[in-house]
């Protein structure tokens, strides 16, 4: 019987296909039991911490939503001026406080490698929920999850990133997990935010193939657009951003003339990247994908929390 290893989640390339497998698998078995009211009071008695350093809307809510939904209770802090982190104290010994309240603790903080530092630090399981233009596997998790509920299946699609490819941490870590599949992608981007090389080189030796344009076009030939803003809080430069922020912009037209039903996701906030237009086409799965975010992420709390569910 598969056994689930991993005390954190900090990064996707601690992951196996083994424990995708064993993730999407238990999120069936979780999105069943949610749907029959079975699922709350599994974590009742354990609490979370949701230390959230960095703006968010999807993830912290979508964490906490999955908490009280298992029955669980939470303890937080939004941004710096909210936490001793303002008058000084290091990053070290606000983990060893959390450690000495909570049962779990989730962590979004703008440095990358922070989420590395507050496991570190503690006993406890440590969650990163997005550290700067690092990674944020719980995203990339329920990006795959979304992506095999839409489609059925992952081998075999040819899947487009479009946007911030040298910023998107939500790209950075689902490209990692795709790496395990038989898919092919496109990388669309102006040149200035190609793909780091570092993520590209890691997809050498696995069943994944790419491709790089500057075309958006290249998305009909796609059965999966995964659409990205330009982060402008990634920006040193801001005209930079400014001259850049609006490359590219998926809408109703562009969608409606792919050769392939291309579903379009997107990690959201959108700004002027994605249309409102396509808000009603049955493929604009989105907010579907925000919505499965709570039950992947029930899942990796009950998981890491060691309490068993389902079959």
């Amino acid at each position: 019987m598969f056994e689930f290893k991993h005390k954190n989640i900090l990064d996707t390339d601690q992951f196996s296909k083994e424990d995708l497998d064993f993730l999407i698998t238990k999120t069936k078995q979780m999105e069943k039991l949610l749907e029959s009211g079975k699922s709350f009071g599994i974590l009742r008695g354990k609490l979370l911490a949701s230390l959230f350093f960095e703006a968010s809307t999807r993830t912290r809510l979508s964490f906490e939503a999955a908490m009280e939904r298992l029955g669980g209770r939470i303890i937080s802090t939004v941004g710096f001026q909210f936490s001793s982190i303002s008058k000084g104290e290091t990053l070290y010994d606000t983990m060893k406080m959390v450690e000495a309240y909570a049962d779990i603790a989730i962590i979004r903080h703008p440095v990358e490698g922070s989420s590395r530092i507050a496991a570190g630090a503690v006993s406890i399981p440590v969650i990163n929920a997005g550290d700067g233009a690092g990674q944020h596997p719980t995203q990339a998790l329920l990006d795959l999850y979304t992506i095999i509920s839409e489609k059925g299946t992952i081998d075999g699609l040819s899947i487009a990133f479009i946007g911030d490819l040298k910023y998107g941490r939500t790209i950075h870590s689902l490209i990692n997990l795709l790496r395990h599949y038989k898919v092919h992608l496109y990388l669309i981007s102006p040149d200035e935010l190609k793909l780091p090389d570092s993520y590209k080189k890691n997809l050498s030796g696995f069943p994944i193939s790419f491709e790089e344009t500057k075309d958006i076009k290249a998305i009909w030939d796609c059965d999966v657009a995964y659409v990205t803003r330009i982060q402008e809080e990634r920006f040193t430069d801001h005209m930079e951003y400014e001259r850049l922020k609006e490359t590219y912009k998926v809408n109703k037209e562009l969608i409606l003339a792919s050769k392939k039903n291309t579903t379009v996701l997107h990690p959201l906030p959108r700004v002027n990247e994605l249309s409102t237009d396509i808000d009603d086409l049955p493929n604009a799965a989105y907010f579907r994908q925000a919505k499965y975010g709570v039950v992947m992420r029930m899942v990796l709390l009950c998981t890491l929390l060691k309490v068993p569910f389902g079959d």
